[in-house]
């Protein structure tokens, strides 16, 4: 498994500056392609990073020498999801332009990121399919069920060794400070009063070493070619046990729940099924929400801004 060569799209963000980090561990070449340098604390003195945008074919063609490659996993998409045009072209028609650059090369595996929000409105604990006909409810939704179509298509009709993998909600050290878990840890760290809806809805919180051992075991496995995975704990927590335990735990912190209103159209269930994920990859979550917390605390408390 030495000398392996992967590309990461969207590596100078929180999962691929994690993936990356393990990639090298494992002593294989690693370049990420993204639209912006990385952050400092999250740059890698061994990857290669390139400027680049996937939705932009152009760029993307001068870029990229698919059959350098052994891996592609990709990360990229416009995080700011309330730009609709800018949210569909980066997800989909940037997987779409990656995939088809990838079509014809030597490469061994394609791993898409997916997103739990696929499942619109299916009932938790929700289980894959590869019947995906279900409604997504936003932009970014509806493109990454675009693009796990559009790779399932490729994977039948040209045998692209493609795999999605989709996320339920991944949280750890570096984290950028606009999730649920680096924002909690922020305000208890200041010791500040922060408004928190009644924290009812239960979420599934993955820890970033968790999702990496299971990107890792995807590449290396022929098994989840063509199949959609579910990659979570399937062990759900309220939101407001969470933001308590995260505050406990730092030992300050006050929380004013009730004072955000939940949207209309809030899931308040959303948790996976992953007994395909211990079939096909013989993986399960290791790291219990306590221990991932502690770690996670420990790195915002030693590198406060």
């Amino acid at each position: 498994m030495n000398n392996k060569k992967i590309l990461i799209t969207g590596g100078t963000g929180f999962i691929g500056f994690h993936l990356a980090k393990k990639c090298l561990k494992l002593n294989w070449s690693v370049t990420s392609l993204s639209t912006k340098k990385p952050k400092i604390n999250r740059r890698l003195s061994k990857v290669k990073y390139l400027i680049s945008d996937i939705s932009n074919k152009k760029k993307l063609l001068k870029s990229i020498k698919p059959n350098f490659y052994d891996y592609v996993v990709n990360l990229a998409g416009y995080v700011d999801h309330s730009n609709k045009k800018k949210t569909m072209e980066s997800h989909f028609k940037g997987c779409k332009n990656l995939s088809l650059l990838f079509l014809n090369s030597k490469i061994e595996k394609f791993i898409q990121i997916g997103s739990s929000i696929e499942y619109g409105k299916k009932k938790s604990p929700q289980i894959e399919s590869k019947i995906n006909n279900q409604k997504t409810f936003s932009v970014y939704g509806n493109a990454k069920l675009q693009s796990t179509k559009f790779l399932l298509n490729l994977n039948k009709n040209y045998n692209f060794p493609m795999t999605v993998l989709r996320l339920y909600l991944v949280y750890g050290p570096a984290q950028d400070n606009n999730r649920v878990v680096p924002i909690t840890i922020f305000n208890a760290i200041q010791n500040n009063n922060f408004d928190c809806s009644n924290g009812t809805q239960l979420r599934d919180f993955l820890f970033i070493d968790d999702l990496i051992d299971a990107i890792i075991k995807s590449l290396k496995n022929d098994k989840s070619t063509g199949e959609i995975i579910n990659l979570g704990t399937g062990k759900p927590i309220k939101i407001k046990d969470l933001i308590t335990r995260i505050c406990n735990l730092v030992g300050s912190g006050r929380p004013e729940f009730g004072k955000v209103k939940l949207r209309k159209d809030e899931i308040k269930k959303l948790y996976p099924k992953i007994l395909k994920s211990k079939k096909l990859l013989n993986w399960k979550p290791k790291i219990s929400i306590e221990k991932g917390l502690k770690k996670t605390i420990k790195y915002f408390k030693n590198n406060k801004k």
